[in-house]
């Protein structure tokens, strides 16, 4: 079954971005090597805000062969350089076929849902060195509780970025009653 990482930058409290959507604060160091990092994926899959935030700035332009958007309000004709997928459960299918890993990118929302159906893998956050106070959470409120293993870290003096990259252990994980 093919990997989902959650591979996203988030400011030292938290955020992956600011109030109003913004990420101007993301720092790219010049020791990341981002197209090697790009040839592990084959497929991302996104939710709603992030591709129309994208498609804002120019085109998603993602250097990956194929998007998948997660909406329950998209129809196919507004996105045709991705596929829709209308239930977030669909996205288990998409981990049965054959390719390389899935890229998860963008909101917390997407990820909390994910991460409920328990098809998140792998997270992977670069800690950038900010304090922005306020913001879009990496994981908004959930009743969900998901174990994490520390598998890599790698500090980037340049910038002072922490690249941190954890399992996640889904035989620790509990979904509280009252949901």
């Amino acid at each position: 079954m093919r990997i989902m990482r959650y591979s996203v930058a988030m400011s030292l409290d938290a955020y992956i971005a600011d109030p109003k959507g913004g990420y101007d604060w993301i720092v790219m160091d010049p020791e990341i090597d981002f197209k090697e990092m790009f040839k592990s994926y084959d497929a991302v899959v996104m939710g709603r805000k992030s591709y129309e935030a994208a498609k804002q700035k120019g085109g998603y332009g993602m250097p990956v062969p194929k998007a998948y958007v997660v909406s329950r309000t998209l129809k196919q004709a507004d996105c045709p350089d991705a596929v829709v997928l209308t239930d977030a459960a669909k996205v288990a299918d998409l981990k049965k076929m054959k390719g390389k890993d899935i890229w998860l990118f963008g909101g917390g929302e997407l990820f909390r849902s994910m991460l409920e159906l328990r098809l998140v893998d792998a997270v992977e956050v670069a800690v950038i060195p900010v304090l922005l106070g306020d913001g879009l959470p990496l994981l908004p409120k959930t009743l969900a509780r998901a174990k994490l293993k520390l598998t890599g870290q790698k500090p980037f003096k340049k910038t002072g970025t922490l690249l941190l990259n954890y399992e996640v252990r889904y035989g620790m994980m509990s979904v509280r009653a009252g949901r």
